[in-house]
């Protein structure tokens, strides 16, 4: 009679592993200060001095902080604008404009230069070209008339697209002046596919830094 002897080599089956019933998810919770702070760009836009304590808190602010411009203004100084508006684009914050009446020229630039945008009712928008006055020589106020004229058209291309549409800011380089009211902010503001927020780290914001 043959009898089977087991093979040296063959493995016995491991044992089977008792597995732990599932408990349910758990959560890991890390707390982190946010600061939240509000501006008040109420008026006329004044010389730059006057707001350094607007760009400092914007140029400091961590990723978790919120800041909030909520923005009543016929316009004004436009570099003073612009420094407000670069200071913006450069924060680390997420910030959130707020029209709470008019924004017009300057004041409507920054308005849209908010990660976030926050429209009431009765509210208005309002853009035009710029006004200067010009002094020296002819073929200097000439070339200077140049030069703000393109560099006017780059400002207003880069910080009002796609809001406003290549017409609309045609319209204005030739003197137009366009008025929107809330209804026609927030259907504008409806075609905008805004990506979800994300860390406040963007590339925009480390290339501007």
């Amino acid at each position: 009679m043959l009898h089977a002897t087991p093979s040296r080599n063959h493995a016995a089956p491991p044992p089977e592993e008792e597995l732990e019933p599932f408990g349910g998810l758990v959560r890991y919770e890390r707390h982190v200060p946010i600061h939240q702070v509000s501006y008040y760009l109420c008026g006329e836009i004044q010389e730059p001095q006057f707001y350094t304590e607007l760009f400092y808190t914007l140029r400091t602010a961590a990723e978790t902080d919120l800041i909030y411009l909520h923005i009543n203004s016929p316009g004004g100084d436009f570099n003073t604008g612009l420094q407000i508006i670069n200071n913006m684009l450069a924060s680390e914050a997420h910030v959130i404009t707020v029209l709470e009446a008019r924004a017009y020229s300057m004041a409507a630039f920054i308005f849209l230069s908010g990660d976030e945008l926050i429209v009431h009712d009765n509210c208005q928008l309002m853009f035009h070209t710029y006004s200067s006055s010009f002094a020296g020589k002819g073929s200097e106020q000439m070339a200077e008339v140049h030069a703000l004229g393109n560099w006017f058209e780059k400002v207003t291309t880069r910080l009002c697209t796609p809001f406003l549409s290549a017409a609309d800011i045609g319209h204005i380089l030739q003197g137009s002046d366009l008025w929107m009211d809330s209804d026609e902010i927030r259907r504008r503001l409806g075609r905008i596919k805004r990506p979800p927020a994300g860390p406040r780290k963007s590339p925009r914001k480390k290339a501007e830094s």
